[in-house]
């Protein structure tokens, strides 16, 4: 016998030892009564309880036409798809049975009963074949009061499969699909590339990144389960009876309250998420997280329980430099790289069509020709960093699939335009360009003046620049899009708005003025040109600075007085970092007060031209020292409005303490090693 022959044998006796039968439907003597009118593709467990059975709901008035936030239940009716529609599940084309599959489905939660036994995580990790490192359901807890009064309240939490995904719109791969069946929110991970944008965007921390495979996965819901009539995995398992499953709206028997939010759930405004909560015991008005996360909840006036700062870590300032070093470095040398690329293209382009004397001689010289090459190379670096931090990078072109819903696959787009735009730009060039010229002449014996004569290559090169600035234009403001995320308040703030456009300008001043100052002094231009051109950096250099100083003034101001995630990760940044933060804010003044004298200086008077650039150059270093610390900054810092996670491995801090000790080089432990 061989080991095929063998194996089946095994299979089919420990089936047998379960009382796990195949429904054939051509033998329907053998269907257990728990089958009839079942969908008949799938083994069934013939063991399973009837609580693990989803209800028939066979008389329809019980099923509610809209949820509370005004959406069809009913998918099929909302997007017009054919009910008898197969989801393949299992590469099966067979459609399931059950009457209510079109309708909405989500997870009803009895805080009151939950136990904290974590066996419905246990069983959808067991069920997906999780590693040890992700969750997709997890299980965590909020506690508060003191002794004898102290209670404690679990949260079991996975997808919730909302009427509004943001994990589908943000994606750009177009892994995400919102079902007619069930409304469940697949993903496909063989399509994602390991971005991670879906982690950013959605409040609940369902989408989960592995590390180590470089791709995000999630609850699909069990719809394999869903189509033989069964309920999920999690809450087959459930021991207390604390999780449900079914048609939403729809309250489960023995529930009393059908709640859109409990302590620790963030805003369900965000998503408007397909889950409901039951909890009637009384709690403490402030509930604490036991996980790293400097965030607990108080109780309102309303009786609702509202996220607040919980200053966990003292009010000690620190340094810290040796954490802006993460995960999220390329993503710090791509915004930087890319915004500095734009500027360096956009103000002595935008300044020639302007009719500015320096820049049009600037333009029309040998040199705008590198300065382009420039800003193509400096965008092609960018977009490789951003590459560089995908889970699977040589899928990248994937990030333009989704163009219809995700700022980041415009971002993208954006970018490779102004790049492509920066390539046509140069090509037109090209035959202006007398050193290229000379060289093509003595290597190939070719005149491109020649080849390109009765050409209106001026007019093409002012039209094709005029595209890449509204290309990068357009790259710019998805780039900003893409950090407007209201589960990350931190990000959704202007600030975001004014520290991108305002290093475009510095940084990009920096590296332009360099280059067209060098060409015009070098081409013995006259001390009024050099000058007309030195007072548009400075302008340009100062007001980049102005910007992001006064982003950073509303930024402060506004998350002081915030008490949700974004003050949260405000007081880190005032904390953790706070000897670094106040280092930049006074490099960043120092640098402003100096910019803002100097141009005043300029205009007012004539200043020694030597001196002038020394002391501007020393200016744009300390420029790009601040804009660098700034950006790790921004990575490092944000909170998103996530569940509290209570088990050690899902602790932030623990994950930390982990690596500082080397306990995350035991897989056992649960921290996936910092591959991507």
């Amino acid at each position: 016998m061989n080991n095929v022959t063998i194996n089946k044998e095994i299979e089919k006796k420990s089936q047998s030892d379960l009382g796990v039968e195949s429904f054939n439907p051509a033998t329907m003597s053998v269907a257990s009564p728990e089958q009839e009118g079942r969908s008949n593709h799938w083994e069934v467990r013939t063991q399973e309880q009837d609580y693990a059975f989803l209800p028939k709901h066979e008389d329809k008035s019980e099923i509610k036409e809209k949820n509370r936030y005004g959406q069809l239940i009913d998918c099929v009716d909302l997007s017009g798809l054919p009910k008898e529609r197969s989801m393949f599940i299992n590469e099966n084309p067979e459609v399931g049975t059950n009457p209510n599959r079109n309708k909405q489905h989500g997870f009803f939660f009895t805080a009151d009963n939950c136990i904290g036994c974590h066996a419905c995580e246990a069983a959808c990790s067991e069920k997906n074949e999780n590693p040890a490192h992700l969750a997709f359901r997890s299980v965590g807890y909020v506690e508060g009061g003191s002794y004898p009064d102290y209670k404690r309240m679990n949260i079991s939490m996975a997808c919730n499969h909302c009427d509004d995904p943001v994990c589908l719109k943000g994606c750009p791969t177009k892994a995400y699909t919102k079902h007619a069946e069930y409304g469940a929110v697949l993903q496909d991970p063989e399509t994602c590339f390991g971005c991670g944008y879906c982690t950013w965007v959605c409040p609940y921390n369902a989408p989960q990144l592995d590390p180590v495979k470089g791709q995000v996965s999630k609850c699909n819901m069990c719809v394999d389960r869903l189509e033989v009539g069964l309920k999920p995995a999690c809450v087959s398992a459930c021991v207390g009876n604390a999780l449900d499953f079914g048609v939403i709206e729809n309250t489960p028997e023995n529930r009393e309250q059908c709640k859109t939010s409990i302590p620790g759930f963030p805003d369900p405004s965000i998503t408007h998420p397909n889950i409901r909560f039951q909890q009637t015991k009384t709690l403490p008005d402030e509930m604490n997280r036991t996980d790293s996360m400097p965030v607990k909840y108080h109780k309102d006036k309303e009786g609702n329980y509202k996220p607040v700062i919980d200053q966990k870590a003292g009010k000690a300032k620190h340094w810290n430099f040796g954490k802006l070093n993460s995960r999220e470095n390329p993503l710090v040398l791509f915004t930087l790289f890319a915004q500095a690329a734009f500027g360096t293209f956009l103000i002595p382009f935008l300044a020639s069509l302007f009719g500015i004397d320096a820049f049009v001689q600037f333009v029309a010289s040998d040199i705008f020709l590198p300065l382009t090459v420039a800003s193509l190379v400096m965008t092609a670096f960018a977009l490789l960093m951003s590459v560089t931090h995908l889970g699977k990078p040589m899928r990248f072109y994937r990030g333009f699939n989704n163009l219809r819903y995700s700022p980041m696959a415009r971002e993208g787009f954006g970018l490779a335009l102004f790049s492509a735009g920066c390539g046509i730009t140069a090509l037109f060039t090209l035959p202006m360009n007398e050193w290229v010229n000379g060289l093509v002449i003595e290597i190939f014996a070719l005149n491109l003046k020649d080849i390109s004569a009765g050409m209106p290559l001026v007019n093409l090169q002012m039209a094709a620049g005029i595209f890449t600035i509204l290309a990068g234009s357009c790259g710019l403001y998805y780039m900003n899009k893409c950090y407007q995320i209201k589960a990350r308040p931190f990000w959704h703030h202007i600030q975001t708005a004014t520290s991108f456009l305002g290093n475009s300008l510095s940084l990009g001043s920096f590296v332009s003025g360099t280059i067209v100052l060098a060409t015009l002094i070098n081409t013995d231009s006259s001390a009024e040109i050099i000058n007309q051109a030195i007072i548009v950096f400075s302008s340009m250099f100062t007001i980049g600075l102005l910007l992001e100083g006064l982003g950073l003034i509303k930024h402060n101001k506004d998350l002081n007085k915030s008490d949700n995630e974004g003050g949260a990760a405000h007081y880190i940044q005032c904390t953790t970092f706070g000897k670094t933060y106040m280092f930049r804010n006074i490099l960043l003044t120092m640098n402003i007060i100096a910019a803002l004298g100097l141009l005043t200086a300029n205009l007012v008077t004539t200043v020694d031209l030597n001196s002038l650039l020394v002391i501007w150059g020393v200016l744009a270093l300390i420029s790009c020292i601040t804009a660098t610390i700034g950006r790790a900054l921004f990575y490092i810092l944000v909170i998103p409005t996530t569940m509290p996670g209570a088990f050690f491995w899902k602790n932030k801090g623990f994950e930390q303490h982990a690596r500082d000790i080397g306990l995350a080089d035991n897989p056992a432990t649960g921290v996936a090693p910092l591959c991507h």
